[in-house]
């Protein structure tokens, strides 16, 4: 069995109210991760929280760099836990 982790990651830029938690929602669906990905408040900033297998999490990690075509990625703040295995699916927050 893959060795299991959780992504926390912030990511900044232009991020909000360019389709990039639905995106994030199916990368990680499609990756097999569960977890949640939700706006900050301040408008440049989403964050996501992810849980699965390592390797998966690191691909997802790339993607966030990335972001879907009209978000402009400035930064991703990234820190790896433990996974809790608390989440049964991944869900869009706020």
């Amino acid at each position: 069995m893959a060795d299991q982790g959780r992504l926390v990651a912030t990511v900044i830029g232009r991020v909000q109210g360019v389709g990039f938690r639905w995106w994030t929602r199916r990368q990680a669906a499609q990756l097999g991760l569960t977890g949640w990905v939700r706006n900050d408040d301040d408008e440049r900033t989403v964050e996501v929280l992810a849980e699965g297998a390592t390797e998966r999490l690191q691909e997802l990690e790339r993607q966030l760099r990335r972001g879907p075509h009209g978000a402009r990625v400035e930064t991703v703040e990234a820190r790896w836990e433990p996974a809790s295995g608390e989440f049964s699916s991944f869900e869009i927050g706020r």
